[in-house]
């Protein structure tokens, strides 16, 4: 089983991430930001990965340190479960609609991190979340995974949904390159002998 456990302590976080890549989609959430515990509820049940997180911020400044130190966490994480990456599939892939809303997530676990983010959402704030910040933490997220990272959100009007379909599609990519390719055979999916 790919398992880990990653804790990340500052003067502004104290977050802990134990997680299994090869779950069943089991969440259990107290970041103390309900609408990333929602969002990140979709990536656990989508991508079948066993999540729990709990985290504790500077939030009587904003949501901002705790919701980026939270994808930090889970790209250590993340990276820390994945290992050697031997016999994966390493590239994933998912549109993902809700309604009006179309978001496509592309992923390659490359070693290499890089962002590509386009989501233009209909407003600033869903609820009291600031919409900002879901680039902070996707962007934390693949600095530490260390992979490659094409967030588009093709359609949406609704915010609230425009952001579930970008956390759903990330869950649905990670999932497939995380799976296990038979036809690899135990063999790292790199020309270069490394990820």
């Amino acid at each position: 089983m790919r398992k880990s456990e990653v804790s990340r302590d500052t003067l502004e976080t104290r977050i802990t991430v134990n997680l299994n890549l090869d779950g069943t989609g089991i969440a259990k959430l107290q970041t103390g930001v309900g609408f990333l515990d929602h969002m990140l509820d979709q990536v656990a049940r989508h991508g079948l990965i066993d999540l729990d997180i709990r985290a504790e911020g500077d939030r009587h400044i904003d949501d901002h340190h705790t919701v980026e130190d939270i994808g930090i966490t889970l790209g250590q994480a993340v990276a820390s479960a994945l290992a050697d990456k031997k016999g994966i599939r390493r590239y994933g892939h998912a549109y993902v609609p809700l309604d009006e809303a179309l978001s496509r997530v592309v992923i390659d676990l490359s070693g290499r991190p890089g962002l590509e983010y386009h989501v233009d959402f209909s407003r600033a704030r869903i609820g009291e979340f600031d919409v900002d910040l879901l680039r902070e933490f996707f962007q934390g997220f693949v600095n530490h995974a260390g992979v490659t990272l094409h967030i588009d959100n093709l359609r949406g009007s609704n915010a609230h949904h425009q952001a579930e379909t970008v956390f759903k599609a990330f869950g649905r990519a990670l999932r497939m390159a995380l799976e296990a390719d038979p036809r690899m055979g135990g063999v790292l999916p790199s020309t270069k002998g490394a990820l």
